[in-house]
C-alpha cells in the first residue's frame, strides 16, 4: 500500500501559481500603511477624538497632532522616495542591455549577483531593502561598497535554472509606520549550481557494452578465452577440434566467447526528487572530473535533449530542480530517444531520501534488456538514539531528520529494494565524501 501511495501524483497549492493571489499581493504593497502604522493611526484619532475634543484635554490634544504629524511626514517621505527609487532602479535595468549577463553562483556560498543600485543620501528617515521571490530558496543581503552605492549579495539554498530574476523592493521609514512596495521584474539568466561539500573524487563510471575485448559470457571482465562445447549441426568445420577428436572420438568445437570491454561512451541520468541535492551534487562532480570518461551522453528530468558538454550538461544539472512543482519523470524518453533500450548500460543518479520515482524505475528496469548501475546520494544518516521513558514523557521527539539526511533502517530498506533491480549500487555521502557499497560497507 505504501508503494501504491507513493506512485500517486501529489498536488499541492502553491500561491506563487496563482495570478489573482499575485496580484493582490502586488496591490497591497502599494498600500502605504503598515500595521504598526494601522494602530497608531486608530490609537491616536480615537484618542484626539475622545480626550483631544471630547474631554478638552489639552496634553492628550497636543500629544495625538504630534503623533499625526509625524505619521503624515513618515508617509509623505515613504511615497514620493519610492516612486523616485522606483524610476531608478527601471532605469538602471534597462541600461544594462537583457541578457548581456547574468547570474551564475553555487548554492550555500555568498555571491554578488552584479546588481548595484545608489545608496539613499537626500531621504530622511527611510531605508530600503530588496529581496529575490523569483527564482526561490534564495537569501538576499544588502551591502555597501562605499558611502555612495549598495550591492547585492545572494546566498542560494538550492540549484536552479532561470531565464528571469524577480526582486521585491521595500522602501519604509525607520519607524515602521509606512513602506512602499513594488515588484520589478528582470529577463537575465540565472544559474545556480548545486553545493558539492567534502565531494573531492569519485570512482570512475564507465558502461559496458558487447564489443570484443576481455571475454566473458556472463558480461564480467574476467574468464576464458575461448568457449569449447559439443558440436551441433550447423556448426562450421572449420571450428571443429580435429586433435581432441583423435584422441577421444568426440567432435567439439571452438567458438568465439561472448565478450565485453569497457566502452569510452557513457550514458547517465539524474532522477529529480524532494530532496535530491546531493544527488545532483555527485552528477555535477562526476560531470566536472571526467568520471564518465571521454565520450558521454547525460540527461535529467526537466530537460528535453541529452548533453554531450559540460556547460549543456551543467545547466541540466540546474534545471533538473523545479521552481513551481515537480518535474515529470523523464527516463523513459531519454532512453527511447537514445535508442538504448536495448543491450546498454546505464547509470542513473538518484537521491536516497523519498525517491519517488522508484515505482516508475521498476517498470523501466523490467522493459530494459541492459543493465543499469544506480549511485545514490545523501546528506547523512541519522540513527535514533534510545530513549528512555522520562525522555518520551517529558522531551519533544527530535528525530526528525534536516535536508537529505537518511534513516539508517529507511537506508537499509530502500537498498535491499534496489538491490533486486540494478546492477550494482554505489552510495555517496555528500557531508563527508565518503562512498559505501549497497551493504554500507565503505569502498
Amino acid at each position: 500500500m505504501k508503494s501504491a501511495a507513493s506512485a500517486l501524483p501529489r498536488f499541492t497549492f502553491r500561491t506563487d501559481d496563482s495570478l489573482v493571489l499575485r496580484q493582490l499581493r502586488s496591490l497591497l504593497g502599494l498600500f502605504p500603511l503598515t500595521l504598526q502604522g494601522i494602530l497608531t493611526l486608530l490609537v491616536t484619532a480615537s484618542a484626539l477624538s475622545i480626550w483631544g475634543y471630547g474631554a478638552m484635554d489639552l496634553v492628550v490634544f497636543a500629544l495625538a497632532i504630534c503623533a499625526l504629524a509625524i505619521l503624515l511626514f513618515c508617509l509623505f517621505c515613504a511615497i514620493i522616495s519610492g516612486v523616485v527609487i522606483q524610476r531608478r532602479v527601471q532605469r538602471s535595468l534597462q541600461e544594462s542591455p537583457p541578457g548581456r549577463s547574468g547570474i551564475s553562483a553555487e548554492a550555500g556560498y555568498p555571491n554578488e549577483s552584479g546588481f548595484e543600485l545608489d545608496a539613499l543620501r537626500w531621504f530622511p528617515l527611510i531605508k530600503l531593502e530588496w529581496r529575490i521571490v523569483y527564482p526561490d530558496q534564495v537569501e538576499t543581503r544588502t551591502l555597501s561598497r562605499d558611502a555612495h552605492t549598495l550591492v547585492e549579495e545572494i546566498i542560494p539554498h538550492r540549484r536552479c535554472l532561470a531565464e528571469s530574476v524577480r526582486r521585491q523592493f521595500t522602501v519604509a521609514d525607520i519607524l515602521g509606520f509606512c513602506r512602499y512596495s513594488w515588484f520589478q521584474h528582470n529577463p537575465m539568466p540565472c544559474l545556480i549550481l548545486p553545493r558539492v561539500d567534502s565531494l573531492k573524487s569519485l570512482p570512475l563510471l564507465r558502461s559496458l557494452t558487447a564489443e570484443d575485448g576481455i571475454p566473458n559470457a556472463g558480461g564480467d571482465p574476467e574468464g576464458d578465452r575461448m568457449e569449447i562445447r559439443r558440436y551441433a549441426p550447423g556448426d562450421s568445420v572449420r571450428n571443429i577440434m580435429w586433435k581432441n577428436y583423435a584422441r577421444n572420438r568426440q567432435l567439439n568445437v571452438r567458438l568465439p566467447e561472448r565478450s565485453v570491454m569497457h566502452s569510452q561512451r557513457t550514458i547517465a541520468y539524474l532522477l529529480s526528487s524532494a530532496e535530491d541535492e546531493a544527488a545532483a551534487a555527485v552528477a555535477r562532480m562526476a560531470l566536472e572530473n571526467g568520471a564518465l570518461g571521454e565520450d558521454w551522453e547525460f540527461g535529467a528530468d526537466g530537460s528535453r535533449e541529452a548533453s554531450t558538454d559540460l556547460p549543456s550538461a551543467l545547466r541540466a544539472v540546474a534545471q533538473s530542480r523545479a521552481i513551481r512543482g515537480q518535474h515529470a519523470y523523464g527516463l523513459d524518453d531519454f532512453l527511447v530517444q537514445r535508442q538504448a533500450l536495448n543491450g546498454v548500460h546505464c547509470i542513473l543518479f538518484g537521491g536516497a531520501k523519498e525517491p519517488h520515482w522508484l515505482p516508475r524505475l521498476k517498470t523501466t528496469v523490467a522493459r530494459l534488456s541492459g543493465q543499469v548501475s544506480l549511485v545514490l546520494a545523501m546528506d547523512g544518516v541519522v540513527e535514533p538514539a534510545p530513549r528512555s521513558l522520562w525522555q518520551k514523557l517529558l522531551l519533544r521527539d527530535g528525530s526528525e531528520k534536516a535536508g537529505g539526511e537518511v534513516g539508517k533502517a529507511e537506508l537499509l530498506g530502500l537498498l535491499t529494494e534496489l538491490g533486486q533491480l540494478v546492477e550494482s549500487i554505489v552510495l555517496i555521502d555528500r557531508r563527508t565524501g565518503v562512498s559505501y557499497d549497497q551493504h554500507l560497507h565503505k569502498l
